[in-house]
């Protein structure tokens, strides 16, 4: 019986996506087929440039500039409880 697992193709090397194959001999090829879905976006070069210009753009917007003490507006927000033993 064929076993189906699902993957993303990166160049020639499958990433898969949630339970792997199991049995893969290491050092063994093994006969594939490989249907196409979707297309993927293929990620560009510049997406670090692009993260870098956001955070700058965060940054300069001084929108963060309330917060006195992050580590007890991050409690508040996630409603922290303390946990036991640990007061």
């Amino acid at each position: 019986m064929l076993e189906t697992y699902q993957g993303i193709l990166h160049d020639n090397r499958i990433e898969w996506s949630g339970e792997a194959p199991q049995s893969l001999p290491a050092d063994q090829a093994v006969r594939v087929h490989v249907t196409l879905l979707e297309k993927m976006p293929v990620p560009n070069g510049n997406q670090g440039q692009r993260m870098a210009a956001a955070l700058e753009s965060l940054a300069a917007s001084r929108s963060l500039e309330h917060i006195n003490d992050p580590v007890a507006w991050q409690r508040e927000a996630r409603e922290d409880r303390p946990l036991p033993g640990r007061e």
